[in-house]
């Protein structure tokens, strides 16, 4: 069957229809690189490599753009507020570009252990500033934007089809605003294309209309359409983007004559221990500090085990259970490729590679595409054991074929294995501690402490418990 994507717009899943046959234009959202990444910057590139890996094994040649922002995002996420980049630079007293810098290096890096491979093209915010005063320009001409003492402004009501994406009713997209309504504005829910730089703003760029800065949601548009044509295949971002960015961003694009994307493909949002992640009451997991304790591609090999679409729930329970799923298929492939067999002229595992290949259409359902994974593993341990070196060397084709090369996880652990270690025995020499101070011996737990100390273990502890960290 062909592939087919759940679509936001049209809420039903829809055919995979190239606009150019052969090839696919993809655009996701990326972050704002104003922070160190953390688990909730992983999902979304996780699902979109995959998503690229299979057409790419399909046979389509993927242009995959991923924008960075690093202007115009307003802490509010709206149009009022401080931009993120610059209240990070007054914090760490550098320079914005210095910020975005520092945190677009150290998203790519995590990025690259989690095994997401590089966009075709990685667009920044403050590259386009042209092409979005541009696209400003264009609206006004065409009625449906007007400008204020600096400030432009896109009008909602000079556009009927606005809220065709999230489908918000009128109160809701007020409600959504989040924000007291500017004066300027002729409606709350008009949103800013381009604003005057107020006194003091540090990223700001000449206009038209005076010293500004472009508003959050024109960049996508403009680099979306910049490098995949007015029209494209797939626009993907997280669930929290429909409104009001992705909405905003349709409209934006399709008032300027653009048909814009074909599919907008949205994935869910991970909560951690149950609850929603914040990064402002410090409920969330930076990356680089999970990948001292676990391995970054049994991270990735965890988020595939839920469909993108549902809410992921990170906790220690079920990490663990992915991280020991992982372990049985990699000691299996292990064996597997010990035996030395040669693949056989018939393979054995067609009724499975049919089942994978119709999970993966079926709107990128890496779950039941797994399950595939592990029923081939059973049968090829249980044909290793009756000497069948063959069917155990058609697995091994199998799982560099589908495992490493469709899902991006490694067939084998490798170095990475040495951070899933240490912090399983890590975590273990602190439930030993903890026992000790439970038994009011303190001299045993604080030898623990500096013994690892001694080995570069920094712990700290908590009210919520003992914290570890390497040093350096």
């Amino acid at each position: 069957m062909p592939l087919v994507l759940y679509d936001t717009l049209t809420r039903r899943k829809v055919p995979f229809d190239p606009v150019v046959p052969g090839r696919a234009g993809i655009y996701f959202c990326g972050p704002t690189v104003y922070s160190e990444p953390h688990l909730g910057h992983a999902r979304g590139p996780v699902v979109f490599d995959v998503l690229r890996r299979w057409l790419e094994h399909e046979g389509l040649a993927v242009r995959l753009v991923m924008n960075v922002t690093d202007v115009g995002h307003l802490t509010d996420d709206a149009d009022d507020g401080e931009d993120k980049l610059a209240r990070r630079a007054a914090l760490e007293r550098l320079e914005p570009m210095e910020v975005a810098e520092k945190y677009f290096w150290a998203y790519f890096e995590a990025m690259a252990k989690l095994h997401v491979r590089r966009p075709s093209v990685v667009p920044r915010a403050t590259g386009h500033i042209v092409e979005q005063i541009e696209l400003t320009k264009a609206l006004l001409e065409r009625g449906v934007a007007y400008e204020v003492d600096g400030s432009v402004y896109f009008d909602v009501s000079a556009w009927s089809a606005y809220g065709e994406l999230s489908g918000r009713d009128p109160e809701e997209q007020v409600e959504g605003t989040r924000v007291e309504v500017r004066s300027e504005k002729r409606d709350p829910r008009d949103f800013a294309l381009w604003k005057r730089a107020e006194k003091g703003h540090l990223m700001r760029w000449p206009s038209p209309w005076g010293l500004g800065f472009p508003g959050w949601h024109l960049e996508c548009s403009v680099m979306s359409t910049k490098y995949l044509g007015d029209e494209f295949d797939v626009h993907g971002g997280g669930l929290d983007l429909v409104f009001p960015h992705h909405e905003c961003e349709l409209a934006q694009a399709r008032a300027a004559g653009k048909p814009f994307a074909r599919v907008w493909v949205h994935w869910n949002m991970l909560t951690l221990d149950g609850e929603k992640m914040s990064k402002s009451k410090g409920h969330v997991v930076e990356l680089a500090a999970l990948f001292e304790r676990h391995d970054p591609t049994a991270v990735r090999f965890h988020l595939l085990r839920s469909h993108y679409r549902s809410l992921s729930d990170f906790a220690d329970d079920a990490l663990t259970s992915s991280i020991q799923g992982l372990r049985r298929l990699r000691a299996a492939y292990a064996s597997w490729r010990a035996a030395g067999g040669r693949v056989p002229d018939v393979d054995p595992f067609g009724d499975a590679r049919a089942r994978f290949a119709a999970a993966m259409d079926d709107d990128l359902h890496t779950p039941e595409a797994i399950a595939v994974l592990f029923d081939v593993a059973r049968e090829a341990n249980r044909a290793l054991e009756t000497g069948d070196v063959a069917t155990a060397a058609a697995a091994v084709a199998l799982f560099e074929e589908f495992l490493h090369g469709v899902l991006g996880v490694p067939c084998e652990a490798g170095a990475a294995h040495d951070a899933e270690l240490l912090g399983g025995v890590t975590d273990l020499v602190l439930e030993a501690r903890q026992a000790a101070r439970k038994q009011r011996d303190f001299s045993t737990a604080d030898a623990i402490r500096d013994r690892l100390a001694e080995l570069g273990i920094v712990v700290e502890d908590t009210t919520d418990g003992a914290r570890w960290r390497r040093e350096g």
